[in-house]
């Protein structure tokens, strides 16, 4: 019962990356060129098996192909649009916030108390059902704009990373 829970979660939240990517504006300094693709990117430990693949194959976000990659360290990450912070580089969060602030990156987590360590997109599980947080502070860091629907559908949350003063 719990893989069947566990597999439906992960469904879920690879649909929210890729809905996300809609309602998210990125700077053309995100992209190398007009014709680069849009690069979802996990990063550690990939909790999705083929989901991410299989929801991404074929998708557009505009006229950009989406890719999924799995990268190993933020520096990689940097070239990324979204990247998906596996839990299992949970211990390393502030090294990786670290490394890809300045970059134009939606960096997205599941594990608690990500977006108020500098997180942009937080995944919970409520009464059974995936919900979010955003930390409007670490999109404007990034340089991204929130769709004002995506932040009507989620739970605001603030960071003491620095984004205020």
């Amino acid at each position: 019962m719990s893989q069947s829970t566990t597999a439906g979660e992960y469904d879920v939240k690879a649909a929210f990356l890729y809905n996300f990517a809609k309602f998210v504006e990125w700077p053309d300094r995100s992209f190398a060129s007009v014709q680069s693709d849009f690069t979802i990117c996990v990063l550690g430990s990939d909790p999705f098996g083929r989901t991410l693949d299989d929801a991404l194959e074929g998708k557009m976000i505009g006229s950009r192909r989406v890719k999924l990659e799995r990268v190993k360290d933020a520096a990689r990450a940097r070239q990324c649009q979204i990247v998906f912070v596996s839990a299992s580089d949970s211990r390393r969060l502030p090294e990786i916030i670290g490394q890809l602030r300045g970059a134009s990156v939606l960096v997205v987590g599941e594990t608690d108390g990500f977006a108020q360590a500098g997180g942009t997109v937080q995944f919970t599980l409520e009464e059974d059902r995936v919900r979010f947080m955003i930390n409007p502070d670490a999109a404007e860091r990034a340089g991204l704009r929130l769709s004002s629907k995506l932040l009507a559908l989620a739970k605001i949350v603030h960071d003491d990373a620095g984004g205020r003063s």
